[in-house]
């Protein structure tokens, strides 16, 4: 019994040393982060254009929607013996005029007109007056020139023609008298009313800044673009941007262009930064038919600690009995360095700390940490208590897993745009195609609270205007 307890006791005692010598604690001092300054980092703009397209039937339908029944009513006789009422009596056409060297619009309007014309005298205070009425119809022809002012599509409209369907005649001792001498004053009176009538509808229906500014709230509207890295592309319009409207056979071109920032942003959703009161439509004489879009792919550092703490699970450090496990990883910026926090577990247990310089690597899109080592009290604490974690081969092991790769999240970016630029409607009537072209890296910046990593893509969009609402 006695020897039994013996061995049990030496047994323990075995159980003990060798639990002691299997985890060490290790103690080392943390780096500590800078000071959390606002997020701040050089944004290069990004242009995009929005070249528009708007069919002149489509000009048509909304004229016919705000041109009804009666377009014009002179109810006074008295300052020019003439009064008249004007119905629109058919839909109105509106086309491409091809007799007009400078791309005007021709506006054909049917029209139902009561005429009351009075004829006679007053002499010695007595009135000797006879009104005749008239029925007529016909078709009046403008003409009118086009630009683009303040968002509106503007018109300048001229009276070309009125061709009655039966000339005007009047009975008079029992003969029909042709009276075109007597309507044709009447005419000159009410033909710059129906310019501007003309004119009013068509700015009122082809006010572009609701549509355009509708379209646009929808852009840039922040969109996941994965789930899995949770990220983010939040576009910023700047300043927008057109070109006179120009007319080609049944439609108007509109060169639109949009000066934006770009973000991809790493983490929860972001709210989004459009704000439709502080955008203005500058004119420009030309737009260029490409996207050049500068994103700033902004990984947060919890967010990207996140990410390279999945790149450590499930692995060990080591060899033979000395093996580590990394728990957690954290990172941060200090003096224009990244500093890696590694919470280990197993023969060593602490934190550890390295620190490096961020790099990405154009090929794999990966962002890593290039001349990353130990920092100073954590090199010279492990050197003296856990060499062996010191080792070089060791930290290289390390070094693999201290990275994250954008690639997934750009190329999920680039198919969630490429969605955008495939026949994507943001409103009835309104809808998007384009392409892109190959990401491009540019640059990586540190702030205090992120990494960010500047990449460019090429491509074009187009925007055309059917069936508009």
């Amino acid at each position: 019994m006695l020897k039994f307890l013996s061995v049990l006791t030496i047994f323990l005692a075995f159980l003990m040393v060798s639990g002691c010598s299997t985890s060490q604690k290790i103690a080392t001092l943390k780096p500590e982060p800078d000071d959390a300054s606002p997020l701040i980092y050089d944004s290069n703009p990004s242009f995009i254009n929005l070249p528009i397209t708007v069919k002149l039937h489509d000009i048509e339908n909304q004229t016919n929607a705000l041109l009804n029944g009666l377009i014009y009513e002179d109810k006074n006789i008295e300052d020019d013996d003439i009064e008249m009422k004007i119905w629109k009596q058919a839909p109105i056409r509106i086309e491409n005029d091809p007799a007009s060297p400078n791309k005007k619009i021709k506006t054909i309007l049917p029209l139902k007109a009561n005429i009351k014309y009075r004829i006679g005298t007053k002499k010695l205070g007595v009135e000797l007056y006879d009104v005749r009425e008239f029925n007529l119809n016909g078709v009046i022809t403008l003409s009118s020139e086009v630009a683009l002012t303040n968002w509106k599509l503007n018109t300048k409209t001229e009276f070309k023609s009125l061709d009655w369907n039966e000339s005007p005649t009047m009975t008079v001792f029992g003969k029909n008298l042709p009276i075109t001498y007597l309507v044709n004053p009447a005419v000159s009176i009410f033909k710059s009313k129906i310019e501007k009538q003309i004119d009013a509808a068509i700015e009122k229906s082809m006010d572009f800044k609701p549509n355009v500014l509708s379209a646009l709230e929808k852009i840039c509207t922040p969109f996941q673009m994965s789930d899995t890295y949770e990220s983010w592309l939040r576009i910023v319009p700047v300043e927008v941007y057109s070109t006179n409207a120009k007319l080609k056979n049944d439609l108007f071109l509109l060169d639109m262009g949009m000066k934006c920032n770009m973000e991809t942003i790493v983490g929860k959703q972001p709210d989004s930064k459009f704000n439709a009161s502080k955008i203005v439509l500058k004119p420009v004489d030309k737009i260029p038919n490409q996207i050049s879009a500068n994103i700033a792919a902004i990984s947060s550092y919890a967010d990207a600690s996140k990410i390279m703490t999945k790149n450590f699970a499930g692995q060990e450090f080591g060899s033979g009995s000395k093996k580590v496990t990394v728990q957690n990883v954290a990172i941060w910026h200090k003096d224009g360095k990244m500093i890696i926090a590694l919470d280990l577990l197993g023969t060593v247990t602490g934190t550890i700390y390295l620190n490096g310089f961020p790099q990405y690597n154009p090929k794999t899109k990966e962002i890593y940490f290039d001349k990353l080592d130990y920092v100073l009290d954590t090199k010279s604490k492990l050197q003296r208590t856990a060499s062996w974690l010191a080792q070089g081969f060791i930290l290289r092991k390390m070094e693999e897993n201290c990275r994250y790769s954008i690639q997934p999240n750009l190329e999920e970016g680039k198919k969630n745009m490429a969605e955008y630029l495939k026949n994507y409607s943001p409103m009835p009537g309104v809808f998007i195609n384009g392409k892109m072209e190959d990401i491009v890296f540019d640059k990586i910046q540190l702030t205090n609270q992120a990494i960010i990593a500047f990449i460019k893509i090429n491509g074009s969009v187009n925007v055309a205007v059917d069936g508009l609402k």
